[in-house]
């Protein structure tokens, strides 16, 4: 099998776990409070990211890093998975999931707007222009449709969500200069941050949760959309004949994610859903359009 039809199925494949990651969040929020369920998928993906590095006969790469690596673990897990989920579990426990999810697309923009001051990226027409569109989006789902009235349906649910995409970018504008292997890096940035969790669920709401749908969708959350998708998507770009294909990809998740929140939340999807994740889709699309010529005169596609 050539490299790119490896690449197009390890993407799928990220991109079909992803895809239910939503639906997982609110059936654990049903019975856990965000921070025990940022616990136990943590937990999980910890245990699991070992276990590939294990398989893959990397645990070595684990134990050779700098003195000045393993702080920079004890960083950046404050903000992945400490800020970033504490966040982004806030929003979900707040806001229907067709509202939450889309809302969190938004961080590939902010990504290109960080790059600007702290990658020294040039901001162009296509990307302001990608910005207004995507963001009307997000007023759009944010009121409901009741875009004139600006009645936001939770605006501390919707902070949230916004402020996990700005988050998760500087996170991703930080892991630029990180040169550890991405599995190990993000191995130790859990394994750093989960005590930090553990501290938080010990002052707040307790470890006194049992067995149960909530716990076993956290461990879902933490296995597949924490470790494993994350895992599948590094080897999806590393055997990436053309990148731009891989990257269309993630544009099924949305939709595919709305099917899922409608049949097994029973979420009754909203016109104005459709409407705002349809702008959203549009504005990145054009963003990535930019990215794509960009590349292309550098010639690397």
């Amino acid at each position: 099998m050539k490299n790119q039809q490896q690449a197009m199925l390890f993407g799928l494949g990220a991109v079909l776990l992803w895809s239910t990651v939503a639906t997982a969040f609110k059936l654990a929020l049903r019975q856990l409070s965000p921070v025990q369920m940022l616990f136990i998928a943590c937990s999980a993906s910890v245990l699991v990211l070992a276990a590939i590095l294990v398989v893959q006969r990397r645990w070595h790469l684990v134990t050779s890093l700098s003195r000045r690596q393993y702080l920079q673990s004890v960083a950046m897990g404050l903000i992945n998975p400490c800020l970033y989920y504490f966040l982004l579990f806030g929003a979900f426990d707040r806001l229907p999931a067709q509202e939450a999810q889309p809302l969190n697309y938004t961080w590939a923009l902010v990504l290109a707007y960080l790059s600007v001051p702290f990658l020294g990226q040039r901001l162009r027409t296509l990307d302001i222009a990608a910005g207004l569109v995507c963001y009307s989006g997000v007023v759009v789902i944010a009121t409901r449709g009741d875009v004139l009235g600006l009645r936001f349906s939770d605006p501390v649910g919707v902070a949230l969500a916004l402020g996990s995409t700005l988050v998760w970018a500087s996170y991703w504008i930080l892991a630029t200069r990180d040169r550890r292997d991405p599995v190990v890096g993000l191995f130790l940035n859990f394994l750093c941050g989960l005590p930090v969790i553990a501290t938080a669920v010990a002052l707040t709401d307790g470890f006194a949760f049992a067995a149960s749908v909530g716990v076993a969708s956290a461990v879902y959350v933490g296995v597949f959309e924490m470790g494993v998708a994350f895992v599948l998507w590094s080897h999806a770009l590393k055997r990436a004949e053309h990148t731009a294909r891989v990257s269309n990809l993630i544009f099924i998740s949305p939709f595919l994610s709305l099917v899922l929140i409608a049949v097994i939340l029973g979420e009754v999807i909203r016109q104005s859903t459709y409407v705002g994740l349809g702008l959203i889709i549009a504005g990145l699309w054009l963003q990535q359009l930019r990215q794509r010529r960009v590349r292309q005169k550098a010639g690397v596609l």
